[in-house]
């Protein structure tokens, strides 16, 4: 089959985003009339209602959410796709620690001061016991600098800029210091974090050795002490987690294809089902992150179940979790692929569909995919957009810069050109307690998904896979896992 080049492809079909709308073929037209503004409303109010907590990972709410997304492909006629019907089951363990049993001293000039565990703030998750060991002050330049100065001491100094208290403990490793601790002095925050929430543990997950703890002190007595006594010293006793099992669930269906040969051949349809749950006793009801990414793959399912031809292709539907934790939902399917990956040519995911109050001005009728020159699919999916007076474009400063920060890089790894779709960027309630569902536009996030709809259909219909963009140097690493892949199926 004659194909162009890939630039040239590229540069042809991105043109195709301002053309004029065309009628769709009359079974596709069928199918699109079954997403409507009224169904993905009921969707996202449900996911992101307070009676789900925020569908933190883990939690009840997640779970309710998860028995939702199956429903749903039940209510579509998918079929199941996991271990357990429709669930991908990962079995792991949730770590807490208990406060109560926190301590922390500092002593100097005949003083003694207990800072309680409220008053400080840490992220680390290993345990730690430190005797009374001197304090030595110093700013992170001069340990650099001096490495020797702080081995074996407890090194303080005030609270850096962010970027610098992040990379701290890794800048003073790379110059050979040893510090027993670091800890930064903070007065501008009245509280801290107390540790933070609990955390997942991996049972795949090599033990990792434990880092240099780096705490932040905001008590004014502790900061005291910490700065103006030549003789200070401090005692730290943090526990380790106690760890109880948890059930994790990415939520699979999936439509078989029609092909004899290609329907053993896979496009997923993604979006992570996960928020960041209750924080300060409000619920962090994350609508447009990402219940409507979540909507939208219900929908698509359900329309393209009513195909009466459907797709040459199989597409599958897949809800993941653990998405606000560092896409660990994606990575253990990708590590644990129920589909095999060198069958899977094509990954949409999809995130913030919903609000079109983008802090660039109003997203109407227009989405922008990560990666967007990287692969075939941006091309393809443009052509599709155009064709239904939906603009998909690539964003010149998020496009490439977010192609790793969500779930379709757990396949793109593996050689499966994957990206993913938002309407918005940057809305004002990111990660904020007012993302909530009655400010999502849902007559816009019906048209894009939609073309959303239609994309996939072009995706899984089409004989030939897409194929990463060969031209693009930031492509390598990508091309390289698809030889590997291409490879291995010989």
């Amino acid at each position: 089959m004659f194909r162009l080049p890939v630039i040239a492809l590229f540069a042809a079909t991105h043109s195709l985003a301002f053309a004029a709308a065309q009628p769709l073929p009359a079974d596709l037209q069928q199918m699109t009339a079954h997403i409507g503004a009224d169904a993905l409303r009921g969707h996202v109010s449900f996911l992101a209602s307070d009676a789900l907590e925020g569908r933190a990972t883990p939690s009840r709410g997640l779970d309710v959410a998860a028995e939702y997304i199956a429903s749903q492909f039940r209510r579509a006629g998918l079929k199941p796709a996991g271990d357990d019907g429709y669930f991908q089951t990962a079995n792991w363990k949730y770590a807490e620690r208990n406060n109560a049993d926190f301590k922390m001293t500092i002593q100097a000039g005949g003083k003694s001061v207990s800072v309680p565990s409220e008053l400080v703030s840490y992220q680390f998750k290993s345990g730690h016991a430190l005797a009374a060991t001197p304090v030595v002050r110093m700013d992170l330049a001069a340990a650099v600098a001096k490495p020797a100065a702080v081995n074996g001491k407890v090194l303080v100094m005030p609270m850096p800029a962010p970027q610098q208290a992040y990379g701290a403990a890794q800048q003073l490793a790379k110059a050979g210091a040893k510090p027993a601790a670091i800890v930064f002095t903070d007065s501008k925050r009245k509280t801290g974090n107390a540790g933070g929430k609990g955390w997942l543990v991996d049972p795949e997950a090599k033990p990792a050795a434990a880092p240099v703890p780096v705490i932040t002190v905001h008590a004014p007595d502790g900061i005291a002490l910490l700065d103006g006594a030549a003789d200070a010293s401090v005692s730290l006793s943090i526990p380790a987690g106690a760890e109880r099992p948890v059930k994790l669930r990415n939520v699979i269906g999936v439509l078989p294809g029609s092909d004899p040969v290609l329907k053993d051949t896979y496009v997923i349809l993604s979006a992570h089902y996960d928020h960041v749950g209750i924080n300060n006793g409000e619920v962090f009801n994350g609508a447009n992150d990402n219940a409507s990414g979540t909507a939208s793959v219900m929908e698509v399912a359900n329309a393209m179940a009513t195909l009466k031809q459907r797709p040459r292709r199989s597409v599958v539907f897949m809800a993941v979790w653990g998405e606000e934790l560092g896409m660990v939902g994606s990575n253990y399917y990708g590590k644990h692929p129920v589909f095999p990956i060198a069958k899977t040519v094509a990954n949409l995911n999809l995130e913030q569909m919903g609000r079109t109050d983008d802090q660039e001005g109003p997203q109407i009728d227009r989405a922008a995919l990560t990666g967007f020159d990287f692969s075939d699919i941006g091309a393809i999916l443009a052509k599709t957009g155009a064709s239904m007076g939906i603009k998909i474009f690539k964003h010149e400063k998020f496009s490439d810069d977010f192609f790793g920060r969500s779930d379709n890089q757990a396949l793109a790894d593996q050689g499966i050109p994957a990206h993913t779709m938002s309407v918005a960027y940057a809305f004002s309630d990111y990660h904020g307690k007012d993302d909530t569902w009655d400010k999502i536009d849902y007559d816009n996030m019906a048209r894009i998904t939609r073309m959303v709809a239609v994309g996939v259909h072009a995706l899984a219909n089409d004989k030939v896979a897409p194929k990463w963009n060969e031209a693009n140097k930031k492509t390598a690493p990508y091309v390289a896992a698809a030889a590997k892949l291409t490879a291995a199926a010989k």
